[in-house]
């Protein structure tokens, strides 16, 4: 086993590093106290190749693995953009997946190339305000009407809604009491976001405050034919290729987030001097970073087995299930820490710390919860009862 990066992946954290420096934590900071989507962030990754990492070179993308995405995704957070840096830039990274796996090619080529370019924003609505994490029993609904479908319904929980142009939609094709599986009958499509017919109402949030999240109203959205992603109600299974690609990435954005707070709080701990010695002397401030460290270094790990699993082929749901579950708590738990080693200052907007916790609650919470990410592994695994 060899766990150092390569040539390549070296200098894509090389690279990322150099081209987040005009980003720095002043400039998110501002972004997180006034809001507003880092379009030039957003424009200054485009241009240097980033969003298209994982698409096919023939559509003018690296064709690189969600290993080398992961990569780029942790050095984004770890340069003090964490999750307002990532979120911005990541649904354009793993929401094509399945475009890339399931669409013609006539589709690929229409649709991936302006989002390597930058041209488009596309955001990804699956989640219901009576669904949440139970997919399967989504109620938007997409009849179909000639040679289109129409489509009504309502999403939550969409990020950058507010700013996009396209929408990666799953809607029930068939309605559930007329299938025989809770998994057939969905179907996904790629499309433009006709702000005529879709109502973006902004949810007001704890942190993160430059990505937008939404709550979507879909009023007899009409989506043409050639906008379906693979086959009429095979959507499930389309989704699912984007899905556990989501849960990896966002888990390396997790060990970022944690590693960017913990230098934050060693740097403190070596500068902050307290009865005449800094505070870094302290086994009360050494032994809790000392543990997070630890505990960052085996997640990515387990992170890095994930990718390395779902870019090979492999069954890769429990892998990043587990990724995710250990990457969110050890996170969160590093931002916390950094917090506390912070003392009082840690409260403080200034030393950036007291953000870092804030938005590390998003990769503990989604895209699946840690109880579900428990669960999962819990029947797969353990062989235990199906609890949900």
């Amino acid at each position: 086993m060899n766990f150092s990066y390569t040539e390549e992946q070296n200098a894509i954290r090389e690279s990322i590093i150099k081209t987040c420096e005009p980003f720095d934590d002043d400039y998110w900071l501002t972004r997180d106290q006034e809001g507003g989507f880092p379009h030039d962030f957003y424009e200054t990754m485009a241009s240097g190749g980033w969003l298209g990492i994982c698409i096919p070179e023939e559509f003018g993308g690296s064709g690189l693995g969600i290993t080398e995405a992961t990569i780029m995704l942790r050095t984004v957070a770890e340069t003090g953009a964490g999750m307002s840096g990532t979120s911005a830039i990541h649904m354009n990274i793993f929401g094509l997946n399945p475009i890339v796996k399931f669409a013609t090619q006539e589709q690929k080529q229409r649709m991936l190339p302006p989002i390597v370019e930058g041209r488009d924003k596309a955001c990804f609505a699956v989640t219901e305000p009576n669904t949440g994490l139970d997919t399967t029993k989504l109620k938007t609904l997409a009849v179909r009407d000639g040679d289109h479908y129409v489509v009504n319904g309502q999403k939550v929980w969409i990020s950058t809604a507010q700013v996009t142009n396209k929408i990666l939609l799953l809607a029930r094709t068939t309605p559930l009491e007329e299938v025989e599986k809770p998994t057939h009958g969905l179907s996904l499509f790629y499309t433009d976001f006709d702000r005529s017919a879709i109502n973006a109402r902004e949810i007001p949030k704890m942190g993160r405050k430059a990505v937008d999240s939404n709550e979507l109203f879909i009023d007899n959205l009409k989506i043409p034919l050639e906008d379906r992603i693979g086959e009429e109600g095979k959507g499930f299974e389309c989704i699912l290729h984007g899905m556990n690609a989501e849960r990896i990435l966002i888990s390396g954005e997790a060990i970022g987030l944690g590693n960017i707070a913990l230098n934050k709080a060693k740097t403190y701990a070596q500068e902050r001097i307290v009865f005449n010695r800094p505070i870094g002397k302290n086994q009360a401030i050494q032994h809790p970073l000392a543990i997070r460290w630890a505990e960052l270094e085996a997640a990515w790990l387990m992170v890095l087995s994930a990718a390395w699993q779902y870019d090979n082929g492999k069954s890769v749901g429990v892998a990043a299930n587990a990724a995710k579950y250990l990457a969110g708590e050890a996170g969160f738990h590093a931002c916390e820490t950094a917090v506390m080693s912070h003392g009082g200052f840690g409260y403080a907007k200034e030393y950036h710390v007291e953000r870092y916790f804030r938005e590390s609650l998003i990769p503990r919470l989604v895209p699946v919860s840690p109880q579900l990410a428990l669960c999962f592994i819990a029947e797969k695994v353990l062989g235990l009862p199906k609890s949900y």
